[in-house]
């Protein structure tokens, strides 16, 4: 009898503790790397950029966690991706809307170099024994550019992009961190999309 009055209570306590750890498996931890993302309208487009956010933790960045000379996915985790809702101009070319993968190539001294990669493809598209095909990555980017990183006086701890609207016709991406920042425009010709969008009610 002591054993049937005491069941409904070993039920309930089981299935508490059935439940806390369901709840607990469901719970996700603070990421090293925060996924992040910046929108900022130009003219008539939006520029967004999706990335994941390192920090220094001390470290030496660029040279030595980011080498020189290497390709690097601008970001953790995932790849990093711009987005543009119409059609732009960067580095001289002409991009459709969409989406596009960044990467970028520090440098000891001189000019970094930027690449955007289209048609779903990243950084881990070249990646070869744990190396990066620099050759094929340069050769199927949809944009290659450089830019003239700039040092900044402090430090940023957590890598982070900056879009500016500048004169409301061509946007200037940012990314920095730790003390170096490096830029590229965007030329989201608005007056361009205004013809078309009249020529098309002719």
């Amino acid at each position: 009898m002591k054993t049937h009055k005491f069941l409904p209570i070993f039920i309930a306590i089981f299935t508490l503790g059935l439940c806390s750890a369901e709840l607990f498996a469901q719970i996700q931890m603070p990421q090293p790397s925060p996924a992040a993302s910046v929108t900022q309208k130009v003219g008539l487009t939006n520029i967004t950029v999706e990335y994941s956010s390192p920090g220094v933790k001390g470290r030496k960045v660029f040279g030595e966690l980011q080498k020189f000379g290497t390709t690097w996915r601008a970001g953790a985790n995932q790849p990093t991706k711009i987005t543009f809702s119409t059609a732009v101009k960067v580095g001289g070319k002409e991009l459709n809307a969409g989406s596009y993968a960044i990467s970028i190539k520090p440098m000891e001294s001189g000019d970094w170099t930027i690449y955007l990669h289209g048609d779903g493809k990243s950084i881990f598209t070249y990646f070869n024994q744990g190396n990066v095909d620099e050759a094929k990555l340069e050769s199927e980017a949809a944009v290659k550019l450089s830019a003239t990183p700039k040092q900044l006086s402090d430090a940023v701890e957590r890598l982070v992009y900056v879009i500016s609207a500048g004169d409301n016709k061509t946007g200037k991406v940012s990314m920095a961190w730790d003390k170096t920042m490096v830029s590229f425009d965007v030329d989201t010709n608005p007056e361009g999309i205004i013809e078309s969008m009249k020529n098309s009610l002719k």
